[in-house]
């Protein structure tokens, strides 16, 4: 399964680089994301490393989950693909 990372998790003051939003094809509702929590994320930089995270709960009524990965992500990866295994 692939999803699309939308933007790092933020409040008006404060951005958390270490957990991202994250838009997954065919999840619209709320609901239909309690069955990813705790699923692994693979994001893939253009050189190669391998960035690992886990889904932790959901963001907002639209479908959008979290995910938090082992660390700070770079700003590049902002629309780019991850995997959900």
């Amino acid at each position: 399964m692939e999803a699309v990372i939308s933007n790092f998790r933020s409040g008006r003051h404060n951005q958390v680089t270490n957990q991202m939003i994250l838009l997954i094809d065919g999840i619209d509702k709320k609901e239909k994301t309690k069955d990813l929590m705790g699923k692994k994320v693979t994001w893939k930089s253009p050189k190669g490393k391998e960035l690992r995270g886990e889904i932790i709960r959901a963001h907002g009524n639209k479908g959008a989950v979290r995910a938090r990965f082992e660390t700070g992500m770079p700003g590049q990866s902002i629309g780019t693909k991850v995997i959900i295994k």
